[in-house]
């Protein structure tokens, strides 16, 4: 930072109130925490089950308040006076919303004096809802981004602030689109928050028309449909990378014969054979029959195994898949 900026740079930051959960959350807190501002508390979800153990385990976010002596508020909901009452004896500023899971009744929206924002991985009003980023790729839009908004009690419907355009590319995963708006969420969150302290922010209105709802992830959508184009697909394979993952199986197996599919190649030369069917097999991996073109299944996770490429896996189990199998139609 340079003297020049210094100077520019506020006496003293706004108190800020931290909500978030997932590892997305976690990195603005750590934002937050390295700023002059000051993050008097943070909200996340309650301690999950997580493992094979079903142990109770903390929010990436809890872990990191924690870590930085942060006192940690994790209420079921705020429909309990005494969440609200807690609430407002903090006396913040502003609370900074980011994939927190919990919705904020008009209560807590007005408590902080300068009200609640939220980081939301979508170029608003395109995908509203819990999984923007999946839904863009799924979708097959070309770009996407981060939109800094002013909270209200709709669904992602307040007022924008800031909205920062992301590139979507072709091989792009729901992993790897997380991680580069990720970097470029901090950085809008800062000079929201900018904005907000010297009262300069113009928040602008959504138009209603253009929203799309981004429903949660589900293992159960997850499942390959094979009356779908192989365009469709192999964007589905990449949106649920890294979870909850695509899969398939063998028509007929049982459900813990279930293979993960984590790359795919999508040819548009359909094959004269029953949706589903295996029409080659290569060493470039097993080419599907699918509605529209074919889906080649390159990086595939047998039960118990880790992930391999197809060339890989024949090596071990040349005998495996035959041309002619038939993969799985999920139930409509």
């Amino acid at each position: 930072m340079t003297q020049t900026q210094r100077q520019k740079q506020p006496t003293s930051g706004l108190r800020i109130i931290f909500a978030g959960t997932p590892e997305f959350a976690a990195e603005h807190l750590k934002t937050l925490l390295g700023s002059y501002h000051q993050v008097i508390a943070v909200y996340t979800q309650p301690d999950r089950p997580a493992g094979r153990g079903k142990k109770l385990s903390a929010s990436p976010v809890k872990e990191m308040a924690l870590a930085h002596n942060i006192p940690v508020y994790q209420p079921l909901n705020f429909k309990m006076e005494a969440a609200q009452v807690e609430l407002a004896a903090l006396n913040a500023d502003l609370m900074v919303v980011v994939a927190y899971g919990l919705i904020l009744p008009k209560i807590v929206l007005d408590t902080p004096r300068l009200g609640c924002i939220n980081v939301h991985a979508s170029l608003l009003p395109r995908w509203r809802g819990a999984a923007p980023i999946q839904r863009a790729i799924e979708a097959g839009d070309s770009e996407t981004g981060i939109t800094i908004m002013q909270m209200d009690v709709g669904l992602d419907t307040g007022g924008m602030l800031i909205r920062a355009i992301c590139p979507i590319s072709p091989t792009d995963t729901g992993g790897s689109l997380h991680d580069r708006l990720l970097i470029i969420g901090t950085s809008a969150l800062l000079e929201a928050l900018t904005q907000i302290q010297a009262r300069t922010t113009q928040p602008e209105k959504q138009n209603d028309s253009e929203s799309n709802y981004a429903p949660k992830l589900s293992k159960e959508e997850a499942a390959l449909n094979w009356n779908l184009s192989a365009t469709e697909l192999e964007r589905k394979v990449r949106a649920f990378n890294p979870f909850p993952v695509a899969y398939t199986k063998l028509q007929g197996a049982r459900d813990d014969a279930r293979i993960r599919v984590w790359a795919v190649k999508a040819v548009e030369k359909s094959a004269l054979a029953a949706r589903g069917s295996i029409t080659q097999i290569t060493p470039e991996g097993f080419w599907v029959a699918c509605a529209k073109g074919q889906l080649i299944l390159e990086v595939l996770q047998l039960p118990g195994k880790k992930a391999l490429h197809v060339g890989e896996l024949l090596r071990g189990h040349p005998d495996l898949y035959r041309v002619g199998d038939l993969l799985d139609l999920p139930p409509c």
